[in-house]
């Protein structure tokens, strides 16, 4: 048996992450910390609730931090705590800094006074910055980042914290990289799941100006296997990329959501661009294939009607949330 710390464990990849810890390895102790901002969910761990110990924190307080890893014998921690919506980032980059960036360094400082065996980091692709549409050459992760909002760079910044955290102090760490998720449980403000929901609720979609711009898609369940397998065997100090190669533009995705409804195209409503939109993401994975055998396991065209699905009998899980995000889309002012 082990213990191990998941952190932003109420949100939508921690809490599958949770979830597919404690199923596949019941003897191990799976501790969930959240801050339960906005967009964390208490109710999204209901059905594990049982077997995992819930701790309402913030990772930046290294108080608490230490005392969880101390008390519980933490072996190993996984980072998903994190602000992670762009267009929040245009209206209020201090908390993302603050979280991503500062509260991943707190959380690394306690983590090596507790000498925790493996600290895995929960990155993004789009550290990277954007890519033409037309390019043919996938991001490796030797590719230089250049981060292109508040968001972005924060997240980046924190990547170079946890591998300066091991080349300076030799904590354990290993990064992954990953495509944008999909699935249940997902915050109403994130793309798919607000076009699901404001279809549902007969609500136009607001699609942005620069439609073609395209995304690579991972069902969340295929990202926490990735996890798992870079845990199990990756090497420490490596970066390792998921992602399916499968990529959509955001005017395919609104189509193929009112489709899966059965609902005019003419639903959508074209609105502006965010500032620093970026174009393109794309990941090549080779190294986790290779040295791992990791692959993809659910094809997009089952995992949306699994998503759509969920959403249109899960109302009471989202309607609540509706209405919580700081942002509309489309009406990016800072004030």
């Amino acid at each position: 048996m082990t213990s191990i710390l998941v952190t932003g464990a109420a949100g939508f990849i921690g809490s599958h992450f949770a979830r597919y810890w404690v199923e596949k390895y019941p003897d191990d102790h799976v501790v969930a910390l959240d801050a339960l901002t906005y967009a964390g969910v208490e109710e999204n761990l209901a059905d594990v609730r049982d077997r995992i110990t819930f701790v309402h924190g913030d990772i930046g307080d290294s108080t608490l931090v230490g005392r969880v890893l101390a008390e519980h014998g933490i072996a190993t921690v996984v980072n998903f705590a994190a602000e992670s919506h762009n267009s929040l980032a245009v209206l209020d980059p201090r908390r993302f800094f603050q979280t991503n960036t500062m509260g991943t360094q707190a959380l690394l400082d306690a983590c090596l006074k507790a000498e925790v065996e493996r600290f895995h980091h929960i990155s993004t692709c789009e550290v990277y910055g954007d890519m033409a549409l037309d390019e043919e050459q996938a991001f490796t992760e030797d590719h230089p980042y250049r981060p292109r909002t508040p968001y972005n760079a924060s997240k980046a910044a924190a990547d170079h914290a946890v591998r300066a955290y091991h080349e300076t102090f030799g904590l354990p760490v290993t990064l992954t990289n990953c495509a944008n998720n999909y699935g249940p449980y997902q915050f109403p403000e994130k793309v798919l799941p607000l076009f699901i929901t404001r279809s549902l609720r007969g609500e136009r979609i607001p699609v942005y100006a620069s439609k073609d711009n395209r995304r690579e898609w991972i069902h969340v369940r295929d990202h926490c296997r990735a996890v798992e397998a870079v845990l199990k065997g990756g090497r420490v100090g490596e970066t390792y990329h998921v992602g399916t190669g499968f990529e959509l533009s955001v005017d395919e995705i609104a189509d193929l959501v009112l489709g899966e409804l059965g609902l005019s195209q003419d639903r959508k409503t074209i609105v502006p661009d965010r500032p620093g939109h970026d174009r393109r993401y794309l990941l090549d994975c080779a190294r986790i294939r290779d040295e791992l055998g990791w692959r993809p396991e659910i094809e997009f065209e089952q995992g949306l009607k699994e998503t759509v699905r969920w959403y249109a009998e899960h109302r009471g899980w989202w309607e609540p949330l509706y209405d919580r995000s700081p942002v509309v889309e489309g009406a990016l002012t800072r004030s």
